[in-house]
């Protein structure tokens, strides 16, 4: 692969794709070039967890850059100097790549690993450790419009085509790292672990400082107040954005096509609404209840639960207190 001819073409708006097949591993979709099988057979059976690491696990387009973000700052008790000296590809690698998978195989202790893998191909040598998995979780529908648009510019991937095509292969699980549907709900079956902690997106958004709280406190790392101020100022989305380690401006042409959009988009919640219409929207509602039934959990994008309604009463009969 001539890298310079791949750069160049970035200049290019509409430039072809060259890498277009997923390869299967174990019945999920991996795009080629930054995933290998031999790459997975080796994070899943031969990565030695360590129990002093920390794992930054999200389904793809949920916070795992903000989250990174937040556990370096957290590490660094609120100075952003890490963060803004080494790229976060480093400072958490994303360990089923190939590169990702050498740069957390020689990173020191403690080390900060960031991965995308359900929990089935997750490493073996985890479930025996005290390692800790940070799991963050967002609105399945912010999701699918992020990764539609992350679908444009990262050249790995296939082209998205319209958004309808689209949304029903989502739905199906029939993208890179499978279905969120089983992704969440085979990692929130650890949520009695001790060394699981789980958030949502939209939690990080409400109450970032209260978020950070809660972290700190699941890692046994509480911070004073002013390395928390350095947290919750530094994570923000406008720090990010114009952080060049985080905001993905260094990433090769030859993997994100940022002509068209820039990987930080907006950040926000909702945005589904600006971009699905009342019928896709429904459509996504009765394939979520489907899934998601059995789960018992509520996140903060359920729709609530229809109260009962209070038994009619007859004006002119007697009132509810008696005769």
């Amino acid at each position: 692969m001539e890298i310079g001819k791949s750069q160049e073409s970035v200049k290019v708006k509409a430039s072809p794709r060259m890498f277009k097949e997923y390869f299967q591993y174990k019945g999920i979709s991996f795009p080629r070039l930054i995933y290998s099988e031999q790459g997975l057979r080796e994070v899943e059976n031969e990565f030695q967890v360590r129990d002093d690491d920390v794992f930054n696990v999200t389904y793809q387009k949920s916070g795992t850059v903000w989250m990174l973000e937040i556990l370096s700052l957290i590490h660094s008790n609120g100075d952003p100097s890490w963060c803004r000296t080494v790229p976060n590809w480093d400072r958490g690698p994303w360990y089923e790549t190939v590169v990702g998978l050498q740069k957390a195989r020689s990173n020191q202790a403690p080390r900060l690993i960031s991965s995308h893998l359900p929990v089935q191909l997750f490493a073996k040598s985890f479930f025996q450790s005290k390692a800790k998995v940070l799991y963050t979780l967002r609105n399945p529908k912010d999701v699918f419009v992020s990764l539609y648009h992350f679908a444009q510019i990262f050249r790995p991937y296939k082209e998205p085509g319209q958004l309808d095509q689209f949304l029903e292969q989502f739905l199906e699980g029939d993208v890179p790292f499978g279905s969120w549907f089983d992704h969440v709900k085979g990692w929130m079956g650890l949520r009695d672990h001790e060394n699981f902690f789980w958030i949502t997106y939209e939690e990080l958004q409400q109450d970032l400082r209260g978020s950070v709280e809660r972290i700190c406190q699941f890692l046994g790392k509480p911070l004073e107040a002013r390395a928390l101020d350095g947290v919750v100022e530094n994570a923000s989305f406008q720090a990010m954005k114009q952080n060049k380690m985080c905001n993905f401006s260094l990433a090769p042409g030859f993997l994100l096509d940022q002509t068209q959009s820039s990987f930080l988009r907006k950040g926000i919640a909702g945005d589904w609404k600006n971009q699905l219409t009342k019928a896709q929207s429904e459509n996504f509602d009765r394939i979520y209840q489907e899934q998601m039934q059995g789960l018992d959990l509520s996140f903060p994008w359920d729709e609530p639960s229809p109260q009962p309604s209070p038994p009619s009463t007859n004006c002119s009969g007697p009132s509810p207190g008696g005769s």
